[in-house]
């Protein structure tokens, strides 16, 4: 996996305050370089599933609180916004938290 080191109590912490505020379940990391709208080098990038009540703005949020919370980019990749390969590939690379 290419993910920066960080703490997994730190991001369990701060997925967990993430997933309570925004209605969303965050599965887990993805590889880096996986979602293409996230181009810094240290960015997390997280495969979650909608929850009723999620529109794009609120997963827009959810990505800069997660980012603010954890002081680096953050990617968000929905499940239900997975097509063809990719919705086989994405959760069998999924890193749990």
């Amino acid at each position: 996996m290419n993910a920066p080191d960080i703490n997994r109590s730190i991001l369990r912490m701060h997925v967990a305050a993430i997933v309570a505020k925004h209605p969303l379940k965050i599965l887990g990391l993805l590889p880096r370089g996986s979602i293409g709208h996230v181009f810094a080098d240290n960015a997390l990038e997280f495969l979650a599933e909608k929850r009723p009540g999620l529109d794009l703005l609120g997963l827009a949020q959810a990505e800069v609180d997660l980012a603010e919370l954890l002081g680096r980019p953050v990617g968000l990749v929905l499940v239900s916004g997975l097509k063809g390969r990719e919705a086989v590939d994405f959760p069998r690379l999924v890193e749990p938290l």
